[in-house]
């Protein structure tokens, strides 16, 4: 699952749960729209290899092609069919993308194709793509299975090289089952949003440590107390205001116990959509907080960490201060450190501190072949690095 399509092309280079009381209104008619679903859909992509990022998108149109003209990816044996829709004039840094998960969950596939089907009408963003998948099971946790993330990592990477999406305005929703996924999804997948937003879900235990740089919306019903969604749900915006109260510059969220709602909250949480918006990506925050999640990962913004070390419930906390990077609490043996020329001066020496020691001090040298590895690793422009400190604790 773990980017497999774009590593081999990178050797090849080298070589060479809503189940009722949803609105079912109609569909949306946006301001200068252009559909999905039409037998050949418009490319007007145009290769350009003399540049790293032009060689990057170009392996993306190829690998993702298909995806684009017949709405459904692959990996491995897993398919997640997708349905997206434009809305309005396409702005100069790139389009804005919201991928919208469907309620349902352990039902009828009939059921959740149904949920999917709702949802494709259930917000409308003054500008961007709504992008709705379908989820790959009919499970409960349908939308947060591990082998989901892979999915949402190519749709955002489809959504750049086709629909001109900004990779730095990608944001995650979802309703009821749905919630349940944004809820697991964007703190272990923190670094590819810009903002989320959980509508009607339940939190089923996850630690929310990793949203510090993530602007994160709560949406609940005051009367959905199937599974204590009212209650867990207050909880939990508990939770981020206390994380708030200690790390003030970080933890931005917002949170709606709806009075007199029940499941379904009669479209007031669609005020979502708007704030989301305001946010862009950070993808070099000066501070991180990464705990696992229960899908373990090796990178997060611009740290590494050994895979085989990656548990949930790990945690690495870090921040930069001028040339300074200070590495706080750590459960690895090591820890890898990406920098770019946004993030540190490299003209100057760059020094790695933990717990009082200096664990390295000197002036690092960029590599174009380290930020061709990273960027085809991460599958991301913004974490193409052209240094790296790796220090053992």
């Amino acid at each position: 699952m773990k980017k497999v399509f774009l590593t081999a092309l990178l050797a090849a280079c080298a070589l060479a749960v809503c189940s009722t009381g949803c609105r079912q209104n109609g569909g949306n008619t946006p301001n200068d729209a252009a559909d999905a679903g039409s037998e050949t859909k418009p490319d007007s992509y145009t290769p350009d290899l003399s540049t790293l990022e032009g060689q990057w998108r170009d392996s993306v149109h190829t690998a993702l092609a298909y995806a684009y003209q017949d709405e459904v990816l692959k990996i491995g044996q897993n398919k997640m069919p997708i349905w997206w829709k434009v809305f309005g004039s396409k702005p100069a840094g790139g389009r804005s993308l919201y991928i919208s998960l469907h309620g349902g969950g352990a039902t009828d596939p009939s059921e959740n194709d149904s949920q999917w089907e709702n949802q494709k009408v259930l917000y409308t963003p003054a500008e961007g793509v709504y992008l709705c998948p379908r989820a790959i099971t009919d499970t409960w946790d349908l939308h947060f299975r591990p082998e989901s993330d892979g999915f949402y990592e190519q749709i955002i990477q489809m959504a750049v090289v086709f629909l001109d999406v900004n990779p730095n305005k990608v944001y995650l929703m979802g309703y009821s089952a749905g919630g349940d996924g944004v809820w697991q999804v964007a703190p272990r997948m923190a670094d590819h949003w810009a903002a989320a937003s959980m509508m009607a879900g339940h939190p089923n235990g996850v630690r929310l440590e990793s949203l510090r740089n993530l602007p994160f919306m709560i949406w609940c019903g005051a009367n959905d107390s199937d599974y204590n969604r009212n209650k867990v749900c207050a909880e939990y915006i508990g939770k981020l205001d206390a994380l708030q109260a200690d790390d003030p510059e970080g933890y931005v969220h917002e949170g709606h116990i709806v009075p007199g709602k029940p499941h379904w909250m009669d479209g007031e949480d669609a005020a979502a959509v708007p704030w989301m918006a305001k946010y862009t990506r950070n993808p070099y925050p000066k501070k991180v907080v990464w705990v696992q999640g229960d899908v373990a990962k090796e990178y997060f913004y611009w740290l590494g960490v050994p895979a085989g070390e990656a548990r949930k419930g790990n945690t690495l906390y870090a921040d930069i201060d001028g040339n300074t990077v200070t590495i706080g609490d750590c459960d690895y043996s090591s820890v890898r450190i990406y920098l770019n020329e946004k993030m540190v001066d490299l003209s100057q020496p760059v020094t790695v501190v933990h717990d009082g020691n200096v664990l390295f001090e000197d002036t690092l040298t960029p590599s174009d072949a380290l930020r061709k590895q990273t960027l085809y690793t991460r599958n991301d422009l913004s974490y193409s690095f052209p240094c790296m400190v790796e220090v053992q604790l």
